[in-house]
């Protein structure tokens, strides 16, 4: 018996030792690939859209010192330079990402990227900090991928890219998308890891096949284009599930792009999670399913324009929301009154529950999707990637764990404080990677002198062209634009 286990025992490792010698050509081809410091050099192509024209957002300075956003990107970016030479002891970031990154409806002084470089140069006065903000406003994940290749070419450190809220602004079509296998995809995602399976892939790919598959693709315009930037811009919205799954897929595909981009450059990139109002904010469109009845219709409208006075409890109101909801359950506006009475009720998981269900139903979604979060969280863990997770920040510091008006000052952008907590969590997350090292153990108040000085420096007037921009923030995502749509071809 001790004969026949030593013998099942040398057929094991006779078995390994063939499996390792099998294995020893890919491994020492990984090596040589490390060595040699191989790196995709191909372009990105986005076989989904394409543009009209891109343009650099940074310029060199007439005096080469400085690059600096370049005017013509103006309204949608606000003025932000960085150094042309970096300095010897630099760290450079660059935030990606739409108009929450900038700060909106104030604009980058009072944006997390500020209060990041303000965070940082309190911890370690030694090292000189530069965090650039990129953020333009209505830009989507597609758009970004031009601007990452770019600012990857100016030394950067890191890359923070908070998306994902502006994927539905523009119109395009995805004729050419197709879905690949849940298994296909976690392997690439898994072996892209290797520089090998990397290189084989670039090798053996038909390029020019890609190419040609993407000729149906849209073209959009140099600047963004959001369809409620125009006249009954809320028209352009209707209940389309097939394009709001290819709008998912490509934002899926998108992040996965912008990865490999900062992995050929050996730069890190970190995710940011985004956040909704979730209790603060009415859906934008809600429409019936297509099967409901006049009399059922009729019966919505009725209880719309009775309002919450004619009740007499909130729990007699919120059965009959119920019965309603029963009868028409893609009514997203009657979701979200659900979730308020449950709020009343204390019903928290349920409330919860319901402002999902209400944001996920919203037929105009100016809100990042449930599958979008799935989407950025399978993507940090599957490659490796650093996350923080702004929404389950804000879920934790909300009284009731529901992110509401008391975080954020609209629909998905934070108020000033809220911005100052998304820059103190990047840099935990900095600092627990070993990017950032505290030489100061007064640091947190010299942040918080810091904080106040930069409020100070802020005139009267920035806050009320904030203000004055929320306004017109609000006017926008009712679709009260006044501007002529362009003609364009329908979805």
């Amino acid at each position: 018996m001790q004969n026949m286990g030593k013998r099942n025992w040398r057929y094991i490792v006779i078995r390994l030792l063939a499996i390792a010698i099998g294995l020893s050509p890919f491994l020492f081809f990984e090596i040589g690939l490390h060595l040699t410091g191989w790196n995709e050099t191909d372009e990105i192509l986005d076989p989904y859209v394409g543009f009209s024209a891109v343009r650099p957002l940074f310029v060199l300075s007439d005096d080469s010192q400085e690059y600096k956003i370049a005017e013509t990107r103006y309204p949608l970016f606000q003025p932000e330079s960085f150094p042309a030479k970096k300095p010897d002891n630099g760290f450079r970031i660059f935030c990606l990402g739409g108009s929450t990154v900038q700060g909106r409806p104030y604009s980058i002084e009072t944006s997390f990227s500020r209060w990041l470089e303000i965070n940082l140069r309190a911890a370690n006065p030694e090292r000189d900090w530069e965090v650039v903000n990129c953020g333009g406003v209505s830009y989507a994940s597609y758009r970004l991928v031009p601007i990452l290749q770019e600012v990857l070419t100016y030394q950067p450190d890191l890359i923070i890219l908070y998306t994902g809220h502006n994927e539905f602004l523009e119109d395009r079509t995805y004729d050419s998308i197709k879905q690949k296998p849940a298994l296909v995809k976690a392997a690439h995602e898994r072996l892209s890891y290797f520089k090998s399976y990397r290189f084989l892939r670039n090798l053996f790919v038909d390029r020019d096949a890609a190419v040609q598959a993407s000729d149906s693709r849209s073209t959009l315009p140099v600047d963004v284009e959001a369809e409620l930037d125009f006249q009954d811009g809320l028209g352009f919205y209707r209940r389309d599930e097939a394009w709001r799954d290819d709008v998912i897929f490509h934002f899926e595909f998108n992040l996965q792009q912008m990865a490999k981009l900062a992995r050929s450059t050996g730069v890190p990139l970190m995710l940011v999670n985004p956040v909704s109002n979730l209790s603060g904010t009415v859906p934008f469109k809600s429409e019936h399913g297509a099967e409901v009845s006049v009399e059922v219709r009729q019966q919505f409208a009725a209880l719309r324009n009775s309002g919450a006075s004619s009740f007499q409890s909130v729990e007699q109101e919120a059965g009959r929301l119920k019965e309603l909801l029963a009868l028409d359950p893609d009514y997203a506006a009657l979701h979200f009154r659900l979730g308020q009475c449950q709020l009343a009720q204390n019903q928290l998981e349920a409330a919860r529950q319901s402002f999902v269900r209400a944001k996920e139903l919203d037929v105009c979604p100016l809100r990042i999707l449930e599958p979008m979060h799935d989407i950025i969280l399978r993507t940090s863990a599957n490659l490796d990637l650093p996350l923080v997770d702004v929404k389950a920040i804000f879920e934790q510091a909300s009284e009731q764990g529901i992110a509401g008006d008391a975080l954020l000052i609209d629909h998905v952008h934070p108020t000033i404080r809220s911005h100052q907590l998304i820059a103190e969590r990047l840099a935990d997350k900095m600092q627990a990677l070993g990017w950032l090292e505290i030489t100061r153990p007064d640091w947190m108040e010299q942040r918080q002198q810091a904080y106040v000085s930069q409020l100070e420096s802020l005139d009267f007037m920035y806050f009320q062209r904030g203000k004055d921009r929320l306004r017109g923030l609000q006017r926008w995502a009712r679709g009260e634009a006044q501007a002529e749509r362009p003609e364009q071809e329908d979805r």
